[in-house]
């Protein structure tokens, strides 16, 4: 098997040194640069064309973020951020990574002596080697993204009257989610009739900072879901770092310890299974962009239970797996391109509301 062709931008020498140890011990990966800023990276890239690149945010010069624009608008390659988890400036400028191609966020390793060390090296080698397999397009204005790709993406279905007016909303993301849920849950106003509960994928030690950067995008207010509280309408709730969330009896929410569900916590489908038994037929459950499986067997579920249930089209779908999943399952009422999703989720809403 052919090796992965990484190239690493971290400005730090003893950080640089660190990634080059984690990749090169790997016989999976290559390193084939090296570069110390945003500028070097770019300076390289036609010559180097590595298949996957580890970026650092905190940059001399033309910045992490800027440095990922760059490279996807103009020689588009799959893109893992290397941040420090403890930093809200690094975990913002993180997540806007994300919105501008990069796929996804890992946590910086530190010295080969702390107790995590392992841990770290391990994910990053395996975030390099997955995303380097992701196709990856030319960012173009907002709008216009998914421009030529593929088959034409279907118009939304004419909402169905629900069996039941709508109580209760969930989203789940992975691969590609940060900015799919931006986008969804920005596009709902701000005296919105449902709760709203996501799940994402995404490292523990980054769901706080994700929560805080999605409150600061979208209109509606975005917490970390605490157990025990009550679900409200017209506020978000996602899912905390390696923990799931159910809805309990009353709209309690719950978030457990138990074990991962298709290797995931939190996970899609123990939500959408706690939709399917406690909101049944007042459920909208939506799927986005996501490498694997998880949360079709959960949407399978409910959309048994007469809720309704949306996954996103291959169309727009950074990686079609997820959302694929549930349509084989034929889990999905709707399939739709991403930025019809929210305004499908706003007419379902509607015509449960009518007298």
């Amino acid at each position: 098997m052919t090796p992965v062709r990484v190239m690493l931008v971290e400005d730090s020498l003893v950080v640089r040194e660190l990634l080059r140890h984690i990749v090169s011990r790997d016989p999976r990966l290559e390193l084939v640069a090296a570069v110390a800023s945003g500028e070097e990276a770019l300076d390289k890239l036609r010559t180097v064309r590595p298949d996957v690149i580890s970026m650092d945010i905190r940059l001399p010069g033309i910045d992490g973020l800027e440095t990922t624009r760059r490279i996807m608008a103009e020689l588009p390659t799959p893109i893992v951020v290397v941040a420090d988890s403890v930093e809200d400036s690094s975990l913002r400028i993180s997540m806007n990574a994300l919105r501008a191609g990069a796929l996804s966020v890992v946590e910086k390793p530190v010295a080969t002596t702390h107790a995590g060390y392992e841990g770290v090296a391990g994910e990053i080698c395996t975030q390099l080697r997955i995303m380097a397999q992701v196709p990856v397009i030319r960012r173009r204005p907002i709008g216009t993204e998914w421009a030529g790709r593929g088959a034409a993406a279907p118009q939304a279905p004419p909402a169905e009257l629900p069996g039941q007016a709508p109580s209760l909303l969930g989203i789940a993301a992975s691969t590609g989610g940060p900015p799919a849920l931006a986008r969804v849950i920005g596009a709902l106003p701000k005296d919105f009739l449902l709760p709203v509960l996501v799940v994402q994928h995404m490292g523990a030690a980054f769901m706080d900072g994700f929560a805080s950067w999605l409150d600061s995008v979208v209109t509606l207010p975005v917490s970390l879901a605490q157990d025990g509280e009550r679900a409200e309408p017209g506020r978000v709730y996602v899912a905390p770092g390696d923990r799931h969330l159910e809805i309990g009896s009353g709209r309690i929410l719950r978030v457990i310890n138990s074990a991962p569900v298709s290797g995931q916590r939190p996970a899609a489908t123990v939500l959408f299974r706690s939709m399917a038994r406690q909101s049944g037929a007042s459920g909208i459950g939506v799927l986005l962009t996501g490498m694997g499986e998880d949360g079709a067997v959960g949407l399978a579920d409910m959309q048994k239970a007469g809720a309704q249930t949306v996954a996103e089209h291959e169309s727009t779908a950074v990686v079609y797996g997820m959302p694929a999943a549930a349509v084989r399952l034929g889990a999905a009422r709707a399939v739709l391109p991403l930025d019809r999703v929210a305004d499908h989720v706003l007419r379902l809403v509607d015509a449960g509301a009518r007298p």
